[in-house]
């Protein structure tokens, strides 16, 4: 009996010891994993945040069944390569989540070159944190402007590219705000039927509204000009509609106001806005405007 107490002590005894070198080991090892790290943050490393980016491109490479001068592909490298650090041509939000991105691009040719459309996300300069593509892509995403801060700011601009395709490269053209941090969708090429005029519309979610906004970018003065931007909206208690007011080369929009009880939703009242020099203004009351 003796012996299996003695047994039983030694053995606690060797756990306790052998727990508490542990303990040791873990505390003097945790300091450098608070610094190193636990509080190690890849959005903050500019260099980790372009070796992502580089192996995607190549990711992308490999699945690429069809190459061709001033391509996609192409595109992410120019960006990489030459825009601030933080900087993306962005990806449309994916169906599924095992879909292969898909860049938000749109490709115009002519007898002057190739064209593309792209959308770019950069980071803020003062924000010590890089964006991320999942942070400002997506659904979920759109409620990034109540965190920003948290996760990043992103800025997103449409730009018009002109490829060189002696030398696989591109010339910015222009580049136009967009004025939301978050939430992307996709991008088309419609046309304003009124006025047979292409524009570019970016779509993207809201998901506290339980809607989206679309911002167009119409060609007033032509493709290679920087477009004109309205912006229009759908959502459960809110809602605003492109049309032609006056008949000149601007669209206007008409906006609804809704009444929400909480149990019922009913549209009150609209009203119009026709762009005049620099502002939409209010035909009701023109002290109202807004810049698109």
């Amino acid at each position: 009996m003796n012996k299996i107490v003695f047994s039983l002590f030694l053995l606690l005894s060797i756990f306790a010891f052998t727990a508490g070198g542990c303990s040791d080991k873990v505390d003097k090892g945790s300091k450098v994993g608070d610094t190193e790290a636990d509080n190690y943050d890849v959005s903050k490393d500019i260099q980790r945040d372009m070796s992502i980016q580089e192996y995607n491109i190549q990711e992308r490479k490999k699945l690429a069944t069809v190459r061709f001068a001033c391509d996609t592909i192409a595109l992410m490298e120019y960006v990489l390569a030459n825009y601030p650090e933080g900087t993306y041509l962005v990806d449309f939000d994916r169906t599924f989540t095992y879909n292969i991105p898909k860049s938000a691009v749109i490709y115009q040719k002519n007898n002057e070159g190739q064209y593309v459309f792209g959308i770019i996300a950069k980071s803020w300069s003062h924000d010590p944190r890089l964006i991320e593509m999942k942070n400002i892509v997506g659904y979920d995403a759109s409620y990034i402007d109540l965190d920003s801060t948290e996760l990043g700011t992103a800025f997103f601009y449409l730009t018009l590219f002109k490829g060189n395709e002696k030398e696989n490269t591109f010339d910015t053209l222009w580049e136009a705000g967009i004025p939301s941090h978050g939430g992307f969708n996709n991008l088309t090429l419609e046309k304003w039927e009124k006025k047979k005029m292409p524009y570019v519309k970016a779509n993207f979610h809201y998901a506290q509204g339980i809607g989206h906004f679309d911002y167009n970018f119409f060609f007033v003065d032509g493709m290679l000009k920087k477009p004109h931007l309205l912006l229009t909206y759908e959502g459960i208690n809110f809602k605003r509609i492109m049309t032609d007011a006056n008949g000149d080369k601007y669209p206007d929009y008409i906006e609804f106001k809704y009444l929400d009880t909480g149990e019922r939703i009913t549209v009150l009242d609209s009203v119009t806005f026709i762009w005049k020099d620099t502002c939409y203004f209010n035909t009701r009351n023109p002290k109202q405007f807004r810049y698109y």
